[in-house]
């Protein structure tokens, strides 16, 4: 039989790593999951993008108030779900990876290269969205924009990949359906795997039927190896006489029947695939509970941030409920936003304007005004949430001072020297809500400086970024 290396070294491979465990039953098991944690990850984070850059047509509910922190908390939870799941999936589906040939045909093409494009795009994904829950960022590209194109381009490769494994996916869908055998190879795949493993072929087996020499610099080199000389070939002279040992005559046929088959090619040289495979593997079983506990203890571990019955859980995220200034953790502080002597300058004042018509206050006015107090959660993009009790002015009050309608919308302008969210816009359906609030305490405490003293923005089912902190101004825009 005539060698095929690159091919049989493949083959071998595939076989090398069959295991029970990596099945297309388990494969499509897996991909559900996966695919229905992606599909997730795209939904609620469509979501939070366009809260944050919404187009002009849309409005976005303001009850429940705690609903971003819901979908955000979701989000990040489904993507950290991510991890064990792709390594899973991965695992499963390793032996297609020696598949032999590699591409065949248009169809396999697309399937290769789908698969490959979400892979790399995933794995990008979710570890950037991690490191971004730690505030992280060593990389070139902003965060936001590249997060956000990544995920098209995942549902996009994901869309493919699915349309072009559907046949197997329908075949496996159901448990009732079965599971695959976890390796199969053709007849004339098995056979180039189990021919004997020859090289350089010894002269007495080079007349054997359909075996061949090895050609080239390869076939020399073991040609030069099996013809040095051995202890066997020197010479009687050469050796010291108490080195000769007796040699036993035995006859052709008896040597021939101990040290080689019937067929005349040496045990040694010959495949070990019919000797009974006994090398341990993983039950299925054992496998999806190990894939199952994975996903259990990232989610446990680190929703604890975003959801509160998990908070004796947190262990491995970067926030805790109930740590930082008012008991309330940060994200920007003063020193970072460069306003540590403006926001505590006497002089400040927030203005408010409707065209020609604008207002100034001081803190001391905005206390004097009625106050109102609310329950209303700080929810950010990183994953982090909680819920606080705020107390100030309703926003609806102050845009009606310079008359304006309820359902105006805003430009709200920071004290920030600089950064993304210096300047924001706020809809109507904000400015109209009566929980919208400048507020001027925090959990029944004067609002400290790295939470936007002397006054913030806080309104419902908005995300962090947005509840614009050191208030300068305030501008009707429509």
């Amino acid at each position: 039989m005539q060698q095929q290396p690159v091919r049989r070294l493949l083959l071998n491979m595939q076989r090398a790593v069959a295991a029970p465990t990596r099945n297309p039953r388990l494969a499509v098991v897996l991909g559900r999951l996966l695919a229905t944690a992606f599909l997730i990850c795209f939904a609620t984070g469509l979501y939070s993008h366009f809260l944050q850059q919404p187009l002009p047509w849309m409005r976005f509910p303001t009850w429940p108030a705690n609903l971003y922190q819901v979908t955000q908390g979701i989000h990040i939870t489904a993507g950290i779900a991510c991890f064990p799941l792709i390594f899973g999936k991965l695992y499963t589906v390793f032996p297609n990876l020696f598949q032999t040939p590699p591409v065949t045909g248009l169809k396999g093409l697309l399937e290769r290269g789908s698969i490959a494009l979400f892979v790399g795009a995933s794995l990008v994904e979710i570890v950037i969205g991690l490191l971004n829950t730690y505030q992280f960022y060593p990389w070139p590209f902003g965060f936001r924009e590249t997060h956000f194109a990544l995920s098209f381009v995942i549902i996009g490769s994901l869309a493919i990949h699915i349309g072009v494994k559907l046949p197997i996916i329908a075949t496996y869908w159901r448990k009732r359906d079965g599971y695959a055998p976890a390796l199969a190879q053709s007849a004339e795949e098995q056979a180039l795997v189990d021919a004997p493993l020859i090289d350089a072929v010894p002269p007495a087996l080079q007349a054997a039927p359909g075996v061949r020499q090895a050609a080239g610099l390869t076939g020399r080199l073991f040609r030069w190896i099996d013809s040095t000389p051995s202890l066997d070939d020197v010479a009687p002279e050469d050796v010291a006489p108490e080195e000769v040992v007796a040699e036993e005559v035995v006859p052709e046929e008896v040597a021939l029947s101990e040290t080689a088959p019937a067929d005349g090619i040496d045990p040694d040289l010959q495949s070990d695939a019919t000797e009974p495979q006994s090398r341990a593997s993983v039950s299925r079983r054992a496998f999806l509970i190990t894939i199952g506990a994975s996903v259990a203890a990232v989610v446990l571990l680190t929703a604890g941030q975003s959801f509160a019955f998990l908070r004796p859980f947190n262990v491995f995220a970067p926030r805790e409920k109930g740590i930082g200034p008012n008991q309330l953790p940060i994200n920007r502080t003063a020193a970072a936003a460069q306003v540590t002597k403006t926001a505590v300058d006497p002089a400040w004042v927030l203005t408010v304007s409707n065209g020609s018509r604008s207002q100034t206050f001081s803190r001391a006015s905005l206390l004097a005004l009625p106050q109102t107090t609310v329950d209303l959660p700080i929810s950010c993009v990183e994953g982090w949430s909680q819920m606080a009790t705020w107390s100030g002015v309703r926003l609806q009050s102050l845009v009606a001072m310079v008359g304006a309608s309820p359902d105006s919308a805003l430009t709200l302008t920071s004290l920030e020297k600089e950064g993304g969210y210096r300047v924001t816009q706020m809809g109507s359906e904000y400015v109209s809500d009566p929980t919208t609030l400048v507020a001027l305490t925090l959990n029944g405490e004067t609002l400290d400086i790295d939470h936007g003293f002397p006054a913030r923005m806080i309104a419902p089912g908005r995300p962090g970024v947005l509840q614009t902190k050191w208030l300068s101004s305030l501008e009707v825009t429509s």
